[in-house]
């Protein structure tokens, strides 16, 4: 609101909220902050879980930093922008989220005391930027060059991801069908190594422990045959796999068909059914003994299908169709009519198990399995979860760490060798963006830190040996939270993809300058909320009169 020679002149509509310069500034950092600090206890092996329950009641328990921010239901625009850069790491390399939303926090609380002593947000923004862009080069010089061939550094490499999550204690035997269902899927190209994750299909099944997991050369179907007169195990199958309905289509356009006599109700039936034949034939001659249709499969059919031997499933994800068809060399049909022998995909056994207390339909010993299934099993359906949610973390880290083919160690390693180097060359920037490159230097340092504080180590102690280390040279030295002590993080098996922490690095501070350069807030959001409320009351009002 202005006033003009003592008249008020209303600009915003009323009831807008306005904040500006600092107090904007300060209520931003604070909401950014506090979602840090919200997922930072989850950090690291000794890392704690969160329970979270929505409106509905449904109760997810997990310490994955990205589940954790988008199952919270968050109002502040500001901290909304947090989430978004565990969102973009989730999507980007699949791990290290909560690494990136921490280190975004403390970048903000570095700005703040930097902001304290009237240093101009620009500045700060600037001297953040360049340190950035210092620490992914220096990170790219201290990085280990591996290839498909270490399987031993990509176990390593899975097992760091699943490190503190509820899987733990099966690790080994996760990170090792993590490994093998990667390289099966990986494909040589010019520029290296590409894996599309979508190939590796994780189906969940609790009932069993962690440790009943399997990896299964093909594709599991959450579904069961659907005749029961059908073979339920079919070797050397010949695999149809159907995008069209094997049902007697409706007519396109709306059509009467009057029928005067039972006769000509007969000779209808009879048509439907040897349409039904046709089809079923057509099938059976192309030479399949296995049919997976993603539509329906009309009860004659099952019957003719049954009576010709072949083993069918009907109503298959649109998903697993595709990968049925990578795995097994089929052709996707999408006209029954069109169906030939060399549209057939191949394996060696298609089966019907039961798994827990249902059947499941798999299509192992694949000719070229470039997709396979990982069935998860766990003793409740919040294990069986969490365990997937790991195994997803985990897959994502061997992808990244076998494309780009560079890993890091972990432990907090990395990041207090760029907290030294950068310190090291922040003076040689001149001004005030000096100060900006130190505060980010510092701000790294709170990766150790907590994964010292949530192993119940004195982050203190941990953080003055740790720069004693990397002074001499010890590069891969970082937090062995289980011994409480200083150790080669190499040694110790515990390895990241340098990818991960790149794109934790660039997202964390590309929201945290985002954030400071924003001075002035005008929220008109309450508003909205008051007319419903008085929309409600009047009507109220309204239906009371009735």
């Amino acid at each position: 609101m202005a006033t003009l020679q003592g008249t008020p002149i209303l600009i915003l509509k009323e009831g807008t909220q306005r904040t500006v310069g600092r107090d904007a500034q300060r209520m931003n950092i604070m909401a950014a902050r506090v979602i840090a600090e919200a997922v930072r206890t989850t950090l690291g092996p000794r890392g704690m879980d969160k329970m979270l329950v929505d409106s509905l009641g449904d109760v997810v328990i997990t310490n994955d930093g990205v589940t954790i921010l988008k199952e919270m239901d968050v109002e502040h625009p500001a901290a909304k922008m947090i989430i978004e850069v565990a969102k973009t790491q989730e999507n980007e390399v699949g791990d290290g989220t909560t690494t990136a939303v921490v280190l975004a926090g403390e970048l903000l609380k570095k700005a703040e005391e930097l902001l304290d002593q009237d240093i101009h947000p620009t500045v700060i923004a600037r001297g953040y930027r360049l340190a950035a862009e210092k620490a992914i080069e220096i990170l790219d010089e201290i990085a280990i060059n591996i290839d498909i061939e270490d399987e031993e550094i990509l176990k390593k490499v899975a097992a760091t991801a699943i490190t503190g999550k509820h899987a733990e204690y099966a690790v080994e035997h996760l990170a090792s069908l993590v490994v093998q269902a990667v390289k099966k899927v990986a494909e040589k190209t010019d520029s290296g190594y590409k894996v599309d994750e979508d190939n590796i299909k994780l189906e969940k099944k609790h009932g069993g422990g962690v440790e009943d997991t399997e990896l299964i050369d093909g594709i599991v179907i959450d579904k069961e045959v659907v005749h029961p007169g059908m073979p339920k195990r079919v070797k050397n199958a010949k695999i149809a796999v159907l995008k069209a309905a094997l049902e007697v289509k409706e007519t396109e356009t709306d059509a009467e068909i009057n029928i005067t006599d039972p006769e000509m109700l007969q000779k209808f039936i009879e048509q439907e059914e040897r349409m039904i034949k046709e089809m079923v034939d057509k099938i059976v001659e192309a030479g399949a003994n296995v049919v997976f249709c993603q539509k329906g499969i009309d009860d004659l059919a099952q019957y003719y299908l049954a009576k010709a031997g072949v083993l069918a499933v009907r109503r298959v994800k649109q998903s697993d169709i595709e990968k049925l068809a990578k795995a097994t060399g089929a052709k996707i049909i999408t006209d029954i009519r069109d169906i030939k022998p060399e549209d057939l995909g191949e394996a060696e056994l298609v089966e019907e198990r039961k798994v827990g207390d249902e059947e499941m339909v798999f299509v192992t010993g694949c000719k070229n399995p470039k997709a396979v299934t990982i069935l998860v099993r766990g003793g409740t359906e919040h294990v069986v979860d969490e365990v997937e949610r790991s195994l997803t973390d985990a897959i994502k880290a061997v992808k990244a760490a076998l494309e780009s083919g560079k890993v890091v160690a972990g432990g907090g390693a990395p990041e207090i060798e760029l907290s030294l180097r950068l310190k090291q060359w922040a003076p040689t920037l001149g001004g005030r963006e000096q100060l900006a490159a130190e505060a980010f230097a510092a701000a790294l340092e709170i990766i150790p830190r907590s994964l010292a504080e949530n192993a119940g180590l004195d982050p203190i102690d941990i953080l003055v040996e740790l720069r004693r280390a990397h002074e001499e040279g010890k590069v891969t030295y970082g937090v062995d939270v289980f011994s409480g002590k200083v150790v080669c993080m190499k040694e110790k098996g515990v390895l990241e993809p340098l990818r991960v922490k790149k794109q934790a690095i660039s997202s964390a501070t590309e929201v945290a300058i985002m954030i400071l350069r924003i001075d002035d807030v005008i929220a008109a959001k309450g508003l909205e909320k008051e007319k419903e409320k008085e929309g409600g009351e009047e009507s109220e009002s309204e239906s009371d009169s009735e």
